[in-house]
């Protein structure tokens, strides 16, 4: 059967965190290729429904998102003038000591990594191999292992593969891949959110994003194997299908309605979110049309600022008359408005050049929910570099996104603004369609996916 392989997602050591359809889908797609050519064996620490999360009381809701079980844990040293709790999420350390005792040895763990600022959930899991499997190579990827290389091999992981390039991995390894394996899912214990991937990276170079470190370029990806993928996720039960690209509506004659027409073709019935996005420039009205059509749902518009001269200095990705004709398209195809979100970037080091609250007020009179998503420091970026004076870019932590605002705005500007989204979105008598904050998971959402 070839070698026994461990795979692990791990905890999340943060203030706060949502399951806004976290799936670790590129160590999935990373085992997909593995299939029958090892023994795979997934311990996800943020599976909401596995046998040993103790998920009692938590709320879920009807698209598949709710809460994670979480513990408080001691806040690091440098986050001691934070006001706010810090805590663990996910299943309890404990269960994943017994699962090594019990399933163990194996030869190998390959291990994702997400946000740069969760990596004590990473350096827990090698603890716990080192102490309870210590024959086990651990093998570090994912955007923080492609974003922080020279950090992650601090932790002690005996391989750290760094981008996409998954050859390293392979000669480690001595496997040949099967490249057109499909992702793992049916490893998963329980599947009504399933991740899909059309392309890899964006065309634009916006200022505060990291895709352009993870992914160099865009490329679609095969339109028979996403279409594969999504009879796979079907097949399994999953009937929220979450895109995780990040340019979802780029050349969409060529990916996205090719893709949408022949799932209506093939009789696929399925509800698709989008939470990393969705540029407005792009929606036409025959696009909009296709979209509503082919069962989309949670609509999230990325909006950022109404501010002309932010947009343009951060990379012109939209303007303001762009949204409003977004928005009209949308609902002119049917589109429920109270299922449209946009996007609003707060805690930006230009923030005042940006008028928060001016770009909160113009989407709030459009009839849209508003969701302020927190920028985040990330090293390569160019508004990331540019905040070394104010933060320690070397320390992954610092890439927190409750610290980032509170550092740049300050503890009463936060609590004001995040105050008049609420309030905003209230006006609206729009009953949210999850029970989280509306300060979402950081900037960081739509760059940090795992191996993919």
């Amino acid at each position: 059967m070839g070698p026994r392989i461990l795979l692990v997602n791990p905890s999340i050591h943060d203030f706060s965190a949502y399951d806004f359809w976290l799936k670790p889908y590129g160590l999935l797609q990373v085992a997909g290729q593995l299939r029958g050519k090892a023994e795979l064996h997934l311990f996800d620490y943020l599976d909401r429904g596995h046998a040993f999360s103790p998920h009692d009381g938590l709320r879920s809701d009807l698209w598949g998102r709710g809460e994670f079980f979480s513990e408080e844990t001691p806040r690091p040293a440098c986050f001691s003038w934070v006001p706010r709790r810090y805590r663990r999420f996910g299943i309890p350390r404990r269960h994943f000591q017994d699962f090594l005792r019990g399933q163990g040895p194996f030869d190998l763990a390959l291990v994702q990594t997400l946000m740069t600022y969760w990596y004590p959930g990473v350096k827990e899991v090698i603890e716990d191999i080192r102490s309870f499997s210590p024959k086990t190579k651990t093998v570090l990827g994912g955007v923080y292992a492609t974003i922080c290389p020279a950090h992650a091999r601090s932790l002690g992981a005996d391989l750290v593969v760094s981008g996409t390039d998954l050859e390293p991995l392979w000669r480690y390894l001595g496997v040949e891949p099967d490249r057109d394996g499909l992702p793992l899912w049916d490893s998963c214990s329980k599947l009504d959110v399933g991740v899909l991937k059309l392309a890899d990276g964006c065309p634009f170079r916006c200022t505060y994003c990291s895709v352009p470190e993870v992914y160099p370029e865009f490329k679609g990806r095969p339109l028979e194997r996403s279409l594969r993928e999504l009879e796979l996720l079907a097949r399994l039960g999953a009937k929220n299908i979450v895109f995780y690209d990040d340019a979802l509506l780029y050349r969409p004659e060529r990916i996205l309605a090719p893709f949408l027409e022949e799932s209506l073709k093939r009789g696929i019935n399925a509800r698709f979110h989008t939470p990393n996005a969705l540029n407005a420039r792009f929606i036409t009205k025959d696009l909009a049309k296709l979209m509503v059509v082919a069962g989309f749902k949670a609509l999230y518009l990325g909006f950022e600022s109404s501010s002309y001269e932010w947009q343009r200095r951060t990379g012109g990705k939209v303007y303001s008359e762009e949204l409003p004709r977004a928005v009209e398209n949308l609902t002119a195809a049917g589109a429920d408005l109270k299922d449209m979100t946009a996007y609003l970037i707060v805690g930006h080091p230009r923030g005042g050049e940006q008028n928060v609250e001016e770009s909160m007020r113009f989407a709030h009179g459009l009839g849209l929910r508003i969701m302020l998503s927190v920028f985040s420091p990330i090293p390569g970026t160019p508004d990331g570099e540019s905040c070394r004076e104010w933060v320690d870019l070397d320390e992954p932590l610092w890439n927190s996104k409750t610290v980032s605002p509170l550092v740049f705005l300050g503890g009463a500007e936060v609590n004001r603004l995040k105050a008049l989204c609420h309030e905003l979105n209230h006006r609206l008598n729009l009953s949210p369609t999850s029970p989280f904050s509306a300060l979402t998971l950081g900037y960081n959402r739509t760059h940090e996916r795992g191996y993919s």
